[in-house]
């Protein structure tokens, strides 16, 4: 059910999203989908490891984007579409109550058999949650591993190689 109600957050964000003007709320509007979408990746296996990497990576990038568009917008008027708000919040209550009614576990409770509704459980999510994290440096993956390491090495030396050292800011200073 949590899943579900994460889910129906990602989709109200992103009808947000397409909806908002002013570039720090599109900011904060991808801000909230990363923690969201790493909610659903951490819920997804065991471990947190990869969903807390994958919001720092995604952090990482926030903080470049914050950057690049205070330079470029900073006296823009900032303001809340109550419309957009309503909306948002109807869409989000109907998607409580379907998932309400969808979801089989709140239905089971008034079940008396609870020893089915624990193995249904046990095995409900994904077959490689089984497995060890390991795998990730063992023989077959471990060349992609290199691989990925060598292309993120080079597109650093590129990155630094085409930035222009006396070029200024975006932003004149005056």
């Amino acid at each position: 059910m949590l899943q579900l109600i994460l889910y129906s957050l990602i989709f109200i964000t992103t009808i947000i999203f397409i909806n908002m003007i002013h570039p720090l709320a599109m900011g904060l509007t991808l801000l909230i989908q990363t923690v969201l979408i790493c909610l659903i990746s951490g819920l997804m296996t065991k471990t947190f490891w990869f969903s807390y990497i994958l919001f720092l990576i995604f952090l990482g990038g926030m903080l470049v984007l914050f950057i690049y568009v205070t330079s470029l917008a900073s006296n823009e008027m900032f303001n809340l579409s109550i419309k957009l708000s309503m909306i948002s919040l109807i869409l989000f209550i109907g998607f409580l109550m379907v998932s309400l009614i969808l979801d089989k576990n709140s239905t089971s409770f008034f079940l008396i058999n609870n020893e089915m509704e624990s193995i249904t459980n046990m095995y409900s999510y994904f077959p490689e949650n089984s497995l060890s994290l390991n795998k990730l440096y063992n023989f077959p993956t471990n060349f992609v591993t290199i691989l990925l390491m060598n292309y993120l090495l080079i597109t650093l030396i590129v990155v630094v190689k085409i930035t222009k050292m006396f070029k200024g800011p975006l932003r004149i200073m005056n």
